[in-house]
């Protein structure tokens, strides 16, 4: 009989931070209880230029009644997270210790950079930002695959006080655009392009065609600097290895450079001065701006501030994943996400950490590249998602076994919640169960982990995130809004700010507040639901919008509905979620075509495409069905519940008597495509 619950390893718990329940119990409490005292104690590890002032500490409205939503920590105080994580390191004489070993795509491309050398990086490109006019409060776009450079580059603005906005290098041109275009970045930084696997992927065009249609929208980018990441590769080693396509000269010979606005990242750092005194910014000054979709369909600008972000992101990698020196940690995030800017750049760095970046993917050159890089650099901690888990499932034991895996400690999971399936695997085969697993629940909104397990004290239930974190008070709530207490289901939402949690959403605070904190005025509402079980154990059961979760990817379906309308033969679109067995979710899309136009798989590889190109690869949907016409109600609001029992074939479909057309869900019955098996 499978068990419920699983120990810590009682050796690893004796040396861990927190190696109790109870001490877990009391820490929690004294930062519920005194915040100020709490955070402050952290607050002294780090330099401030301008002192705390213990009367500014801590202030917020979380109720919508009582006037504008705001968040204050620390403030009145300044310093620089540059600094904090680089000069304050070396200071402490870990000048010469790796922050970074890089991995390439190719297991042949290999990489380290100390402390000492990636300030010096970091303080030449910082001059490089400063010639080209960025200044603080800037904003500085970065569209990158994982090279060095894009850590440098983040923490140069950083350094100068600029804001970086990352965006995903696998969002589409036009994604790209548009989010330039809304933060109206001066600077953008890319490479010419990168290998994804035995895909090649040109960045630089897809730049181009992003600062086309930022331009068009009415905001023009002033410089583009641009690493020759395949250039290097070819100097390195002239081909890839696995037999794929040449990295020849003709590759960056094609990338495309405009006069007077694309500039080359080895040209402009060669004589930049490797000194750069940092700029002091205030506590509540904006460090960084990321993008997450919105259930309007237009992205969320989620913008975080410096010294709470700062404390946040160190404390929750310090204790979440029990880190002490000597360790090696991995993160196999995408810097273009949320996980990569606190748990593979800010919150591994403020920690004197040694980390691993990685290019490539789970699957190159072969199945067991994880295992493979994990025994390289004797991996002491390592953080991924359910998706690569369940994908690297698919291939069995075999994979895993070819390593020893013998230094791992904790492993991590990150971006939705694990399947209990997935959990045991990792726990068992990975693992060789004696490392504990902490199934992390946060988002990009709340800047770091807010449930989730401590390795040394928390016993684990497959599927649950557990436990609060320091300082974070979480509730659940019914549809109207009242409390549910001990075991129940309801709405996931927070009674009151920690240090890491977003601040607004860039140029539009009218919609953080009405997004956050309409639905429920006193409470932080994260859009997940969540049940507490007898234990007092929390288990996120997911969106309760109409966002997915695909492949760690948030993604909402009006952003989707809006691409399959665009089209000019389609009159009408709906999407929901389904379940996938590796992605989590995927997307299962109606679509009405005009009057007269007949569905055909032309129009459907059409739709699916433009999706790719709008969005993102991620997002190209799994099943596109011709729907005659769609589930509404009376007052002509689509019925979404019904759309996704048709797609599970559940028709177990309840009550529809409130349909305009009750007769239109047995056509839609009817219709599901063939590759739409439940």
């Amino acid at each position: 009989m499978r068990k419920t619950v699983y120990l810590p390893n009682a050796k690893f718990s004796k040396k861990a931070h927190v190696s109790t329940l109870s001490q877990y119990k009391d820490m929690y409490q004294e930062s519920i209880d005194n915040p100020c005292e709490f955070w402050g104690n952290i607050a002294k590890q780090f330099h401030w230029e301008t002192p705390i002032s213990a009367d500014k500490f801590f202030s917020y409205n979380f109720d919508i009644t009582k006037g504008p939503i705001f968040i204050k920590w620390l403030e009145g105080a300044t310093t620089n997270i540059c600094y904090n994580l680089l000069d304050r390191n070396i200071r402490n004489g870990h000048g010469d210790k790796i922050a970074f070993y890089w991995e390439g795509n190719d297991p042949e491309d290999y990489s380290r950079l100390t402390y000492r050398k990636l300030l010096k990086e970091v303080c030449r490109f910082a001059n490089v930002l400063k010639t080209r006019g960025v200044t603080k409060g800037d904003r500085v776009a970065i569209y990158m695959p994982m090279i060095l450079e894009v850590v440098v580059a983040m923490l140069a603005c950083c350094r100068i006080g600029a804001v970086h906005s990352l965006v995903f290098a696998g969002f589409s041109s036009e994604s790209l655009g548009e989010r330039m275009f809304d933060c109206k970045c001066k600077v953008l930084v890319t490479a010419d392009g990168a290998w994804r696997g035995t895909k090649l992927i040109r960045l630089k065009e897809l730049c181009d065609a992003g600062m086309e249609r930022c331009k068009s929208l009415g905001h023009e980018v002033e410089t583009c600097i641009v690493v020759e990441h395949l250039l290097r590769l070819n100097a390195a080693q002239g081909c890839p290895s696995n037999g794929t396509e040449p990295h020849t000269n003709g590759d960056t010979a094609k990338v495309k450079m405009l006069e007077g606005r694309d500039v080359w990242w080895h040209e402009e750092m060669e004589d930049a001065p490797s000194s750069c005194y940092p700029v002091w910014m205030d506590a509540e000054d904006p460090l960084f701006m990321l993008y997450t979709s919105g259930s309007t369909g237009k992205p969320k600008g989620v913008l975080h501030t410096t010294a709470g972000y700062l404390l946040y992101a160190a404390t929750t990698f310090k204790y979440v994943f029990d880190y002490r020196p000597g360790d090696v940690y991995w993160c196999t995030a995408d810097v273009g996400w949320i996980t990569g800017h606190t748990y593979v750049v800010y919150g591994p760095l403020a920690c004197g950490a040694t980390s691993v970046v990685f290019e490539g993917t789970p699957f190159h050159p072969d199945n067991d590249r994880y295992w493979q890089v994990v025994d390289k650099y004797k991996v002491t901690q390592f953080y991924t998602a359910p998706t690569a888990i369940r994908a690297l499932m698919k291939f069995g034991d075999e994979p895993v076994q070819r390593h020893s895996l013998h230094t791992l400690k904790v492993l991590g999971s990150v971006g939705e919640p694990i399947n209990p399936e997935a959990w045991l695997w990792y726990y068992t085969r990975v693992g060789h169960e004696n490392c504990s697993i902490a199934d992390t629940f946060w988002q990009t909104e709340t800047g770091g982990h807010v449930i989730t397990p401590l390795p040394g004290c928390t016993p684990m239930k497959p599927g649950s995130a557990t436990f609060p974190f320091f300082g974070v008070l979480p509730a659940l709530l019914d549809e109207s809004g009242q409390e549910v207490r001990g075991p129940g289901e309801g709405y996931l939402v927070f009674r009151r700010p920690w240090p890491g949690i977003m601040r607004t959403l860039f140029g539009n605070h009218d919609r953080f507040e009405t997004t956050y904190f309409s639905r429920f005025p006193g409470y932080y509402c994260t859009g997940d639901g969540a049940r507490r079980d007898e234990d007092g154990y929390l288990w996120v059961t997911g969106r309760v919008d109409d966002m997915l979760n695909i492949s760690g990817h948030l993604l909402s379906t009006a952003e989707v509905e809006s691409v399959l309308v665009e089209h000019p033969l389609v009159a009408e679109a709906a999407v929901v979620s389904r379940p996938h067995p590796v992605k989590g979710e995927c997307l299962y899309c109606f679509v009405t075509p005009n009057d007269g136009v007949a569905f055909a798989s032309k129009l459907s590889d059409e739709l699916k495409f433009r999706v790719r190109e709008k969005i993102g690869p991620f997002a190209t949907p799994e099943v596109i069905q011709h729907a005659p016409g769609l589930p509404k109600t009376r007052s002509g609001k689509i019925m979404r519940r019904v759309l996704r029992k048709i797609a599970l074939n559940d028709r177990d479909i309840g009550d529809i008597s409130t349909l305009a057309d009750e007769t239109i869900v047995e056509a839609l019955f009817q219709n599901r495509p063939s590759d739409a098996q439940s």
